[in-house]
């Protein structure tokens, strides 16, 4: 028994080993390609004067598509912020998908709106349209307000898609904050198209939280002063910095930020538009819109640049955090498994050899293996069959790589476009990358799997994503009363469980000393009471220990999953502990000895003997 699983912990440990290093190598390439397409993009942007664009009347025309609902209390500051872009030809497209607040009625008051008819030029499947307005005002020319039937986001840009008049559509988020020249910039990669048809274009997302937003525009940029908000600044720049850059570089991107993106809309309108039945619309239209052109056998590519253009307020509240991260993990496996018809197909070239078997095995997979890695873990601990020495090097060797790729991304953004200019805060996203893998990674693992969980539930809602507004300060928790509080709440939801579990399990130890003083008189007289107990109660701290790693584990995806798996487990203990000392009672052997003396009919014959 104990040699297959020493032979069981031999595979596992190579299974994981071989997955990290692929990790390590995959990572290790994005860093290198996104640094050279980080480069070369500076270097052929050095001189562009946008000013020739932005005065341009023959440059191609942007439709933007902002859906909004229930916003009215931001809506009229972002419309005016989105009114201010420097583009010529753009008109810009509010969609109030069935808003219960008074969204449209201030818009219809700040704006001077009257309803107006309306040619509508695509032919994608909506809701209903209650309205479509226009400006009195000839400063709000370029505005065009839809009033319709509440049917989610997707359907909302659809009905812009339909609306629209561009060449181009252009889909945010209503609440972000462009930056003034964001469209001259996202305009250059499709004006510069030669051979290859540019179907897709995105930028860099910043964060505005705790930044100082004045008429629209950000002002002063200041990091986020909680920890959650620092480690998402940081991972928004590892993930667009280095990873869309990389992944852009080697055309192989396959998701544009649902925040801020541009779409050649000929191309969508021949795909059908946005999915409405999928939470990650933005990554399925994307990968819609290559499988499409690879179908056609038309050359094209997706681009990213590395320009800061989009400001967005992320969620400060580790319950919202969750909740948006479960949506994006539905919203990969929505896709993914939408579109498994590409994966490892020749056909779809780099699309379906190099992209979807990536985001399959490492953006999908790579939440559960770890979570999978974690129990395994204390399975291995339970049994005492851990290398001690080999797992420490190995940790730290994680843990290292991790923060070094942080730390390395923070560099490369500092090349690109640093936003983050303050003396304080480049010491302060170094702090946080140290820190990250201790407190964030493990939230956005666990939501991860229990977006898996909800995936196979048939969990389609979108999460209540309330927002705290950019003009208000995130709650300031110190990072150690965040632990102490968070490990609290833990020790006083285990510790019933506990306290049960002890209580009945030195009951055990006192009927089975109880039976050892029967048997064997000579005990009684001797202190051979103090060993059992103390061996039994270290025996019961280390079960404990391990069912409470567990538990602080699975809470992060369950708080009753954890609830329950902890009391079965221990259960398990102190039933087991019964059985093995009346087997013991019975035969004089242990269970464990005799599995391998006995045969099954010998076995059965003794545990009759224990029953009766």
């Amino acid at each position: 028994m104990l040699e297959f699983s020493h032979i069981v912990y031999e595979v596992v440990i190579w299974i994981f080993l071989l997955y990290s290093a692929a990790i390590f190598l995959i990572s290790a390439w994005v860093g290198i390609y996104a640094y050279g397409a980080v480069i070369r993009y500076k270097h052929d942007n050095s001189y562009t004067d946008y000013n020739l664009i932005a005065t341009n009347v023959n440059a191609p025309r942007f439709s933007l598509i902002a859906p909004a609902y229930n916003e009215g209390m931001t809506v009229v500051e972002n419309v005016r912020s989105l009114l201010s872009l420097y583009y010529h030809n753009l008109e810009i497209i509010i969609v109030n998908d069935g808003s219960r607040d008074d969204s449209m009625e201030k818009l219809i008051e700040a704006y001077a709106l009257e309803s107006v008819s309306f040619f509508i030029q695509g032919d994608l499947e909506t809701k209903e349209i209650r309205g479509i307005y226009k400006s009195k005002n000839a400063a709000f020319k370029k505005l065009i307000v839809v009033d319709k039937e509440n049917g989610g986001k997707a359907d909302a840009l659809n009905v812009g898609v339909n609306i629209s008049s561009g060449d181009y559509i252009v889909c945010i988020d209503v609440d972000c904050i462009l930056e003034q020249d964001a469209l001259l910039k996202l305009a250059k990669p499709f004006l510069e198209q030669t051979d290859k048809r540019v179907i897709a274009c995105g930028g860099v997302i910043r964060l505005a939280n705790n930044c100082r937003i004045e008429n629209g525009k950000v002002v002063d940029v200041n990091l986020p002063k909680s920890w959650l908000g620092r480690t998402q600044a940081l991972e928004y720049i590892r993930a667009f910095v280095l990873g869309r850059m990389a992944w852009s570089r080697a055309s192989g991107l396959i998701l544009i930020s649902g925040a801020f993106g541009a779409f050649d809309k000929q191309i969508v309108l021949a795909c059908g538009g946005y999915d409405s039945k999928t939470v990650g619309e933005d990554m399925e239209l994307v990968v819609r819109m290559r499988r499409y052109m690879e179908e056609q056998k038309l050359a094209y590519e997706v681009v990213n640049i590395p320009d800061p253009l989009c400001w967005t307020e992320v969620p400060e509240s580790k319950e919202i955090l969750k909740k948006q991260r479960n949506r994006w993990m539905r919203g990969t496996m929505e896709t993914l498994w939408k579109h498994r018809k590409l994966m490892f197909n020749p056909k779809y070239g780099r699309l379906g050899m190099i992209s979807m078997p990536y985001w399959f095995f490492f953006e999908f997979l790579g939440p559960v293996i770890e979570f999978s890695g974690y129990i395994i873990f204390l399975i291995f601990l339970f049994l005492g069959i851990i290398n001690w020495p080999f797992f420490f090097a190995l940790f730290a060797l994680v843990i290292s790589s991790g923060i070094l790729y942080s730390i390395y991304a923070i560099l490369v953004d500092l090349v690109s476009h640093q936003v983050y200019t303050k003396k304080q805060d480049l010491s302060k996203l170094i702090v946080t990358a140290i820190l990250e893998p201790f407190y964030f990674h493990p939230i956005v693992v666990g939501a991860g799997v229990r977006g898996v969980v909800d995936y196979f539930r048939k969990q389609h809602s979108w999460g209540d994503m309330k927002r705290q507004g950019f003009q208000q300060g995130a709650e300031d928790i110190p990072f150690f009363k965040r632990i102490g509080l968070q490990l609290r709440i833990g020790l006083k939801n285990y510790g019933a469980v506990s306290l049960v579990f002890l209580v009945l399990y030195m009951l055990s130890v006192a009927v089975e000393w109880w039976w050892y003083s029967r048997q064997f008189p000579q005990l009684g007289q001797s202190n051979g009471v103090i060993p059992l107990l103390l061996n039994n109660l270290i025996f019961a701290f280390q079960i404990l220990s391990g069912c409470g790693l567990v538990y602080l584990i699975v809470q992060l995806v369950h708080l009753s999953l954890a609830r329950i798996l902890s009391i079965v487990l221990l259960s398990f203990v102190v039933v087991m502990q019964y059985i093995l000392f009346l087997y013991f009672a019975e035969s004089r052997n242990l269970l464990g000895a005799d599995m391998f003396y006995y045969n099954t009919a010998e076995m059965m014959q003794i545990w009759k003997r224990v029953v009766c």
